[in-house]
């Protein structure tokens, strides 16, 4: 019962983490961005579905390791994926990180900023403390 228990948590977890990334790349504007660049806008909701199915196989493939025939010829084409995803990635990130300083300056949080990046600092470590502490 124990285990039927921790299978369900676990896969509670893993659908609301895999939820939370996939509506990142989303909101981040990925999807969209390559939909306008291409000027295929109408097919928007089939490239949505191909990331979350790369998302699903991509977790399928680590967790369970299924031999892939011909894997030598295919990993410079991954590689290469990869690093396209990648790069489109940090630039869209790169993009809404300039809301960053215009939120700050609208809601006048620059006299709290430093208070607020100690406390992260802090949770980092008191979380990376209790981490490393269970270990032992």
């Amino acid at each position: 019962m124990m285990q039927v228990l921790l299978a369900l948590i676990g896969f509670g977890a893993g659908v609301g983490v895999a939820g939370g990334l996939f509506s990142f790349i989303i909101g981040l504007g990925v999807i969209s961005d390559f939909a306008d660049r291409t000027h295929t806008g109408d097919k928007v909701l089939l490239y949505e579905e191909c990331v979350a199915l790369g998302g699903i196989l991509g977790n399928l493939m680590s967790v369970y390791q299924f031999p892939i025939p011909y894997g030598a010829f295919l990993v410079p084409i991954f590689g290469l994926v990869s690093g396209i995803f990648v790069g489109c990635w940090s630039m869209a990130l790169a993009e809404i990180l300039n809301i960053f300083p215009i939120f700050i300056r609208r809601v006048k949080l620059l006299k709290s900023i430093p208070y607020i990046i100690v406390s992260m600092a802090f949770g980092k470590g008191i979380g990376a403390f209790i981490f490393y502490f269970n270990r032992w």
